[in-house]
């Protein structure tokens, strides 16, 4: 059985820490059997707009491959200030294929070097908001929870390895009401970056990090309806004030690019 049926995702997120708005995002996916389309978009808001003015924005197309994702384009394209970054990124098979990173810029003595090998079995960063789930049961159980996400960015690849926390119900979602998994998430850096930095050892031992997941209507997949990580200057939340899903008719059109 496939991974999805077909459907689509409007979504809206805000973002905080320690309560206090930072910025604001959208994400919008198509699925259906064969396969899926993500765009996502942020930007910085408040206060922190006036000290780091910023805004960014993410597409991906893929397959879904018994079961699997397995993304076929990734794109990033960010800006704060004056400074920009282009990410274009060309996968097959799970393997990258593909890498453009404009401006160049030149890689840190200490960075961990990023081989041939740690480029295969990976997803891109915005596929790996589509969690797809096995089988015709709920889609809303533990095991659905338990899952390894082997994630490159076109310069890191880390693990996100995921575990069932609890069961909770949706509260202030506009658009879903219905139960959500929650999951305990540990970071693992596994090469392109530097092992020695704070931040990096922090967040290897960081154990305050949740992802809620919710599912999306007319699919076997689900997608973060809340996200929770512990910083060094508080907590740091990206909660969905709107999530609107819907099935939709199956048509012969295929999203992904082949």
């Amino acid at each position: 059985m496939s991974a999805t049926a077909e459907g689509r995702l409007e979504a809206r997120y805000a973002v905080s820490i320690t309560g206090i708005p930072i910025g604001q995002g959208a994400l919008m996916l198509d699925l259906n059997d064969i396969g899926y389309t993500a765009a996502g978009s942020a930007t910085v808001i408040g206060l922190l707009k006036l000290i780091s003015p910023g805004k960014g924005s993410a597409a991906a197309r893929g397959n879904f491959v018994d079961g699997k994702l397995s993304p076929v384009t990734y794109s990033l394209n960010s800006e704060s200030g004056e400074r920009w970054e282009e990410i274009r990124m060309g996968l097959a098979a799970g393997t990258v294929r593909e890498l453009s990173i404009m401006p160049p810029k030149p890689l840190p003595a200490d960075r961990i070097p990023v081989t041939d090998e740690h480029r295969k079995g990976v997803i891109d960063p915005m596929s790996a908001m589509i969690m797809p789930v096995a089988g015709s049961g709920n889609l809303v159980n533990a095991d659905a929870c338990n899952r390894t996400l082997s994630i490159y960015d076109g310069r890191v690849r880390y693990d996100l390895v995921m575990n069932y926390e609890r069961t909770e119900s949706a509260k202030d979602v506009k658009g879903y009401s219905g139960p959500l998994i929650v999951c305990r998430v540990a970071y693992r850096p596994v090469a392109g970056h530097r092992p020695n930095r704070l931040q990096i050892k922090y967040m290897v031992e960081n154990e305050n990090i949740f992802a809620w997941l919710a599912p999306v209507a007319g699919t076997r997949a689900l997608v973060p309806v809340r996200v929770s990580i512990g910083t060094m200057i508080g907590t740091l939340v990206v909660q969905a004030t709107h999530f609107s899903s819907e099935p939709r008719a199956r048509t012969a059109v295929n999203p992904a690019v082949k």
